[in-house]
Parts: C-alpha cells; sequence; structure tokens
C-alpha cells in the first residue's frame, strides 16, 4: 500500500535530520524537532514513512519510559538510547534517529493536580544537556573520553507549553505545528482508502462532511467497513472455534476482499462513529463514579460566613498581597502546593488544592488559613491559565 506523505511534513523532517549529519561552519543547528498538533493528526505515522523512505533507523522512546518509582531511571534510559543511536551510525554507516513520542504526556504538566516528580525535572534536565552537548552524553558512574556521533532527536505532542520552557527555546528545539490543510487531508485519506479504490469525489465529499474530525477518525473508518464480513466469518467458523482457526492454523488465512463501498454507507458508519464521540462527552461518567478529591482549602461557605467581602483585608505580607492582586488582574487562577522539607528537596511538590475566590479579600483569606494550617512546610503559590493549560508563575511564600 502506498501511503500518502505530506510535503511540508516531509520537506521539515528530512531537512531536520539531513542539517544534523551535515558539518555547517558557524551554523547553529538545533538538535531537537518537536512535531506538535491536534491529536489524531497522524505526526507519529507520517514520521515513520519519512524514516522509510530517507531509510533512517529509528531508536523509539515513549512517554511511559518518562517516570518510574527510581528517580534517575528515566534520564538514565535517555542517555542510553541516544549513545544506542550513536553506536548504530558508527556501526550500521546509516542516518538514526532518537524518537520520544508524546512527550508532554510524560514529561508535561497539564494543570495544577499534576505532581512535578524528580524525574520529570531530570528528563527536561538530561534533554537539554543533551542538546548543548550531543557528542558527550554520559551515563551515570562512568565516563568515556571518546566523542560521539551527533543524533538528530524527533519528538511528538499536543502541546509543548507544558513543558520547561528552556527546553523548547529554538536554540535547542525547533518547532513545526502540524496541522493537515485541505490538500494534505485529501491525500492522506485517498492513501488510507486506496485498497478499495474509492472513486476521489466520494472521498472528498467525506471529509468535506466531517472536516473536524482528525486524520485518525478515517482510517477507524475503514476498519469499521470490514466488521460485517468479520461478523460473518465468525458465524461461519463458530465463536467457539475461531481462535483455532486464526492461531497456529495450517489452513489458508482468510481473506475479505474489498467491496464498492457507497458513499451513503460510509456517511452512515461515519456518522455513528462521530456519534460514539459525543455520547462519551455528554455522559461524563467519571463525574458520577469518582468521587471529588478532597481539598485543604478553606471551603466557600465558611469564607462567605467568617470573611465577608465588605471585612478588611487579612493581615499577610505585602508583597504576598501584592502578587496575589496581580495574578487575580491578570485573569488567572490561584493554586497552591505544599512539601516537607524532604519533598522540598526532591521537588516534590503536593497540591494544597485551587483557590476559589471572587474577590482580593476572599483570597487572601484563603490562602492565610492554609499557610497557618501549614506552618512547619514550604509553601508556594501558582497563577495558572488555565484555558491554556499552562502555569504562569510559581513563586515560594513560606519557609519553615
Amino acid at each position: 500500500m502506498t501511503y500518502y506523505i505530506a510535503p511540508r511534513f516531509l520537506n521539515k523532517v528530512a531537512i531536520h535530520i539531513t542539517k544534523n549529519f551535515l558539518d555547517l561552519p558557524q551554523v547553529p543547528v538545533p538538535l531537537i524537532l518537536g512535531i506538535h498538533g491536534r491529536k489524531g493528526e497522524g505526526k507519529t505515522f507520517q514520521c515513520e514513512l519519512i524514516f522509510e523512505k530517507m531509510g533512517v533507523e529509528v531508536i523509539h522512546m515513549s512517554a511511559g519510559e518518562l517516570e518510574s518509582p527510581d528517580a534517575g531511571d528515566p534520564s538514565r534510559l535517555i542517555r542510553l538510547r541516544y549513545r544506542e543511536a550513536a553506536e548504530l551510525i558508527k556501526v550500521r554507516g546509516k542516518m538514526t534517529v532518537l524518537m520520544i513520542n508524546d512527550l508532554d504526556a510524560g514529561a508535561g504538566r497539564l494543570d495544577e493536580r499534576t505532581q512535578y516528580t524528580v524525574n520529570t525535572q531530570l528528563v527536561h534536565g538530561t534533554l537539554m544537556n543533551i542538546a548543548d552537548r550531543p557528542t558527550d552524553v554520559q551515563l551515570p558512574g562512568s565516563y568515556d573520553p571518546t566523542p560521539l556521533h551527533r543524533v538528530p532527536i524527533i519528538v511528538t505532542g499536543n502541546d509543548f507549553s507544558t513543558l520547561y520552557a528552556p527546553l523548547i527555546r529554538d536554540g535547542r528545539m525547533e518547532k513545526f505545528y502540524w496541522e493537515p490543510d485541505r490538500q494534505d487531508k485529501g491525500g492522506i485519506v485517498k492513501g488510507i482508502f486506496a485498497p478499495d479504490n474509492l472513486p476521489s469525489a466520494t472521498i472528498e465529499q467525506l471529509i468535506d462532511r466531517f472536516p473536524e474530525q482528525p486524520i485518525d477518525f478515517f482510517a477507524v473508518l475503514r476498519s469499521r467497513l470490514y466488521d460485517d464480513q468479520i461478523l460473518h466469518l465468525l458465524e461461519t467458523v463458530g465463536y467457539d472455534q475461531i481462535g483455532k482457526r486464526l492461531v497456529n492454523s495450517k489452513e489458508k488465512p482468510p481473506e475479505f476482499p474489498s467491496q464498492a463501498w457507497s458513499l451513503d454507507q460510509l456517511l452512515h458508519m461515519a456518522e455513528q462513529l462521530q456519534e460514539q464521540q459525543h455520547h462519551i462527552n455528554r455522559l461524563k461518567l467519571s463525574h458520577t463514579y469518582q468521587p471529588k478529591p478532597e481539598s485543604t482549602t478553606v471551603p466557600s461557605p465558611r469564607v462567605t460566613e467568617e470573611f465577608p467581602p465588605s471585612s478588611p483585608p487579612v493581615n499577610l505580607p505585602s508583597e504576598i498581597t501584592q502578587q496575589v492582586q496581580q495574578i487575580l488582574e491578570g485573569g488567572y487562577s490561584l493554586g497552591v502546593e505544599i512539601a516537607d522539607s524532604r519533598r522540598f528537596r526532591t521537588g516534590s511538590w503536593q497540591n494544597a488544592g485551587p483557590i476559589s475566590a471572587q474577590s482580593l479579600q476572599e483570597a487572601l483569606f484563603q490562602l492565610s488559613g492554609i499557610l497557618e494550617e501549614h506552618p512547619h512546610e514550604y509553601i508556594r503559590l501558582i497563577a495558572i491559565d488555565r484555558p491554556r493549560k499552562q502555569r504562569i508563575l510559581e513563586t515560594l511564600i513560606q519557609k519553615p
């Protein structure tokens, strides 16, 4: 099957890989290419097609490998995989890249409830160090003076604003926002349905009918079209015999010939898929089955009863009062995190809950309550841009 590679995507990835294997005098070349965009738009798959086209070897990592109960393991793994890629370049004489999928899911900070662990800090620090010194990447506890071959790194994700800002600066990471235009989407979807010989007009009408759906929606749609044939196989062979027919069987694997799918059939199946998406969003069963997390903040009724808006502000240091006022005036939400001495040393902060206040006085009153409840712990104030799911400010306001 011949899949479509978007020209913009191909050029960006191919240029990044090639530049990292060239010796360009006095030309700074970022080691990391960050490909970000909406979910399901084929970022990883487009990369795989390009790697195959260019004959590039790939060392893969995923977001799930960026956390561990043992501090330092993920950062050590990144260094190990990078050195493996450099060794492949030396031994096989082929271009090799290190690819980390969904970096923001493993190392990003999505909201005030996401715990910022030691491993998260070390992952950011390790990637920054590799980007700055790509030929001198050492494993903990050892030192090898032999320079490594430079290995380009490609990372994918949905929202890179959740990552540590110095990591994504231009000198270290080149950013590429992938949003397929009408032509790109048409070419990719035509490649998905190529074995079915669908007319171009049918595919274009299908895309226009569901313009907000990502690329993987149409891939799943094609998979759904074969459900009836698979059901016929189950009924013919028997539900109790299907395992023997498909696993370690001497018989020829079953074949499912392509059919002449009509536009009405495609639209009907696509509408069913879309309805399932809407159904999940409407139900939101997690709100029913999962209890709300307990909060250490002072509840709103107590604020209303004991601290009416007309009362004078509580006695907090002027610098804290000014910070809270600036955060609220900027339209940001307030959050608080606490840590004892051990957690403070390791950077493992615990969420003390958001401050839900309608006025500056209410916010100061709730904040003072938290300070009184935790006199022997470190406390820091956080400003959160909720629409962007990004932390704007982190400031330490209490040291025990």
